[in-house]
């Protein structure tokens, strides 16, 4: 393999098959190890890889299926429809009720967990009605390192995963979804909007309404890739890329950026200067 060859599935060497191949050994992999399957799809690039892989493998026998949890931000369900449409996959989206689950709502490091079992849970109960045999989701090889208590509620619900199944990592589905043209290859990851409240924070539609609008403002203005966090006290921090923490910080933007944060309720609001950071909301489950 040739380094920085666009076609070349892995820099690193550790793996010397193409993108090509990878894409191929996937959609068989699919259609022969499954029937009739509903894709978890949210739109990322993940599951998008997953859906492609499932229609073109199954065809009309593969179907994705997008919550409309509270937490999922509108632009998310625009997305989805958007790339299911370009995928040619039939898409449905249904309402979840993880809102109405106390222990969901209390936020405690296992929300995920009780928030992927009332999604799977409602896939199932729809699958079986409409004779689906299984759940696909986009779990890929590098997400079992993490700290992900929703892994956990797939396996209650024999969720499969056919890209961690592969050993595919997250730099590998990218290259999947180049190749075959998915709009979403490079899409920056988008977990609910309740990852965004801090543990011990109760989850209400309000607080997830107010992330949002402040996260779709502060994009409107120019952020790329926020997060909006809420912290005790109705504290705000906000998580911007390094390169774009001095805009926010100069005149008039600071004050705009205050003003809008006090407009939707916050009683505090800060930049955080470690910048953008992914899981930032598990550094207190690592100190613990």
């Amino acid at each position: 393999m040739v380094p920085n060859d666009p076609t070349s599935s892995d820099p690193t060497g550790s793996d010397q098959r193409t993108v090509e191949e990878l894409a191929k050994a996937l959609v068989e992999h699919i259609r022969t190890q499954y029937y009739r399957v509903v894709v978890a799809f949210s739109g990322g690039v993940d599951s998008a890889v997953v859906a492609a892989a499932a229609f073109r493998g199954l065809g009309t026998d593969a179907l994705a299926w997008t919550s409309l949890g509270a937490a999922v931000p509108e632009s998310d369900r625009i997305a989805a429809q958007e790339v299911a449409r370009s995928i040619g996959i039939e898409h449905i989206m249904l309402p979840t009720s993880e809102i109405d689950n106390p222990d969901y709502i209390s936020n405690g490091p296992d929300r995920c967990f009780h928030c992927k079992s009332t999604l799977y849970a409602t896939i199932a109960q729809w699958a079986q009605q409409h004779r689906f045999d299984t759940i696909l989701s986009g779990t890929n090889a590098d997400d079992l390192g993490d700290y992900r208590p929703g892994l956990k509620a797939a396996e209650q619900w024999q969720v499969q995963a056919p890209l961690a199944d592969l050993g595919y990592t997250k730099q590998q589905v990218r290259g999947i979804a180049k190749h075959w043209g998915l709009t979403v290859s490079d899409k920056p990851a988008s977990p609910c909007l309740a990852s965004r409240i801090a543990y011990g924070q109760v989850v209400t539609i309000g607080r997830l309404s107010r992330i949002e609008t402040m996260e779709k403002w502060l994009s409107d203005h120019g952020f790329q890739d926020v997060r909006a966090r809420l912290h005790a006290d109705e504290l705000l921090r906000l998580e911007l890329h390094s390169s774009q923490l001095v805009e926010a910080l100069l005149e008039p933007m600071r004050s705009e950026i205050l003003s809008k944060a006090v407009e939707l309720g916050f009683r505090y609001a800060t930049i955080d200067i470690h910048g953008r950071s992914s899981g930032s909301m598990n550094r207190v489950l690592k100190d613990a």
